[in-house]
């Protein structure tokens, strides 16, 4: 009872109801006035209808996503992604390279005001979940994985050599994601000079 009580309230309170309301009012007042002679029942019931038609329909607010919240599920899944890698065995070179990326990684993800210029490019914050959830993963996996079967069939190229080759790709990729995020905060930068240069020649 309490809900159709409350779906009743907000028919009423709508845009469409209220709209409608003032043309069926304006009918009425067509009625008074005899314009609308023995048919006003009719013609206040398609004002309304036509009141209710050409109002704009509700808008329901999105919810409010907050985007530290997923920097933060994204921070515990680098942290499961360190305890996977500290249990595995890898080439020294391969080994060395993937330090070097998870440090880039890392360094994004701290909290503090990277982390904050990270999280304001959703791209961005897309291609860090992306390396850490499954590209780093899968590249670590497959290795083992193709490792194994190269010590049956040997020939063709080898699994470290494709681990490394995967390996620069991604460390590429985050070169090229910190170089965005360093031209964003140049580019904000430059944005403040150029906006007191402008202050400073009108004052």
């Amino acid at each position: 009872m309490a809900t159709s009580s409350g779906k009743l309230l907000r028919f009423l309170e709508s845009k469409k109801n209220l709209a409608g309301s003032a043309c069926g009012v304006a009918g009425v007042g067509l009625a008074l006035t005899g314009a609308a002679g023995a048919w006003w029942p009719v013609v206040v019931a398609g004002l309304y209808g036509a009141g209710a038609l050409i109002a704009p329909p509700e808008r329901t607010a999105p919810p409010p996503f907050d985007p530290n919240a997923e920097l933060d599920v994204l921070r515990a899944d680098f942290g499961l992604l360190r305890e996977y890698l500290a249990g595995v065995e890898l080439p020294q070179a391969a080994g060395d390279r993937l330090t070097e990326l998870m440090g880039f990684y890392e360094a994004l993800l701290d909290p503090g005001w990277v982390a904050e210029v990270l999280v304001a490019d959703p791209e961005s914050v897309h291609a860090v979940s992306r390396a850490v959830r499954r590209d780093v993963p899968e590249c670590v996996d497959t290795f083992n994985r193709t490792r194994w079967w190269a010590r049956l069939t040997p020939g063709g190229e080898s699994p470290e050599r494709q681990l490394e080759r995967q390996l620069d790709l991604l460390h590429a990729e985050a070169e090229r994601l910190t170089a965005d995020l360093r031209e964003a905060e140049a580019g904000r930068q430059q944005s403040h000079t150029t906006y007191l240069e402008e202050r400073g020649q009108r004052s």
